[in-house]
């Protein structure tokens, strides 16, 4: 049976004061959700409403929140039930919490830096046609060493975010924000596997994405991510294009493009974890998909690359990046 905890219901929003709702979706993430709760506690800008809602976790998860949120200093409710899914327990939270002008959530493995609200919010009120504000992001490990930052790497776009998300570039979850009254009554599909880039997709055909270039939020690597299973990213990329591609005016030999680049990095992709047979089927029908030649020079220069030389590279880059950037703090 599901239960739930509550506190006293929010203050009204204000037009001096907009508010945010904010939900936190857990599953199974017993050593990080006391992290990601007390980063939603130090929010310079405090969230008009929380939701937390736990997914069915065969771990202490509801434990550990039900205690960390007796030290909430906002209103906030608590609800464990059975497992779910990410996309229902989203939908239910968009629900749960329908307050705020504006609306995040937060990964229970995941962290916001202070200022990560404030800035948000100061952006989507600048930008009226925006749709969604984001920004870059730190990769964590499991001891909060930085491991990676998209700045190094992601060439974010800020307004019309449409042909970037088509070429698999998408914004990580916890840098998210979004406008209530852009997002549909039940915005994640429940069907898909992949629960926001189809959102994106559509949400792209609405409106601008205001982008942040600062980093004020982590989103931790871990042995659970969904995202280390490279065939399901793809194949759900794949669905959602092809779902959005009408409301995105692709025609059909524009989507057939798209997909092959998409295949073409999820070659990359398998390529850099070593899983080269899968890489190579992938490369087989893609390489057309490669945006120049030298893309595709260095696809096949790491399929020739043994993998301990690879796995080498990587952890050297990861150590260099734990270097520069050294543990997180909030």
């Amino acid at each position: 049976m599901p239960k739930a905890l509550a506190t006293t219901p929010p203050a009204p929003e204000t037009d001096d004061a907009p508010g945010v709702s904010v939900v936190v979706p857990s599953y199974n993430h017993a050593p990080f959700v006391e992290r990601a709760l007390r980063s939603v506690f130090r929010q310079t800008l405090a969230p008009l409403e929380l939701v937390v809602i736990d997914d069915g976790s065969r771990d202490d998860s509801p434990q550990i929140i039900e205690r960390v949120l007796r030290d909430c200093p906002f209103a906030c409710a608590f609800v464990a039930r059975e497992n779910r899914g990410l996309s229902a327990t989203l939908n239910e939270g968009f629900a749960r919490a329908p307050r705020g002008r504006y609306f995040a959530y937060l990964g229970s493995d995941d962290v916001w830096l202070p200022q990560f609200l404030a800035a948000r919010v100061e952006a989507l009120a600048a930008r009226p046609r925006a749709v969604l504000a984001y920004g870059n992001a730190y990769s964590i490990d499991e001891r909060d060493r930085i491991i990676d930052c998209t700045i190094d790497w992601a060439r974010y776009r800020d307004g019309d975010a449409r042909r970037m998300l088509l070429e698999t570039l998408a914004p990580l979850s916890p840098t998210v924000v979004y406008r209530r009254d852009a997002l549909p009554p039940q915005p994640w599909n429940e069907a898909a596997g992949l629960e926001d880039y189809e959102l994106y997709l559509r949400l792209s055909a609405e409106g601008e994405f205001a982008f942040d270039p600062r980093v004020l939020s982590a989103w931790r690597q871990h042995g659970y991510n969904t995202s280390r299973n490279l065939s399901l990213m793809l194949s759900e990329k794949l669905a959602a294009q092809q779902r959005a591609a009408a409301s995105l005016d692709l025609s059909a030999a524009e989507l057939a493009e798209f997909q092959k680049l998409a295949k073409f990095r999820g070659a990359q992709e398998f390529m850099r974890r070593g899983e080269k047979w899968q890489s190579l089927r992938l490369a087989s029908g893609s390489w057309r998909g490669a945006q120049t030649k030298g893309e595709a020079l260095r696809l096949l220069a790491g399929l020739l690359t043994p993998h301990h030389l690879l796995a080498r590279r990587q952890a050297r880059r990861r150590g260099e990046a734990a270097t520069r950037y050294g543990v997180l703090e909030i």
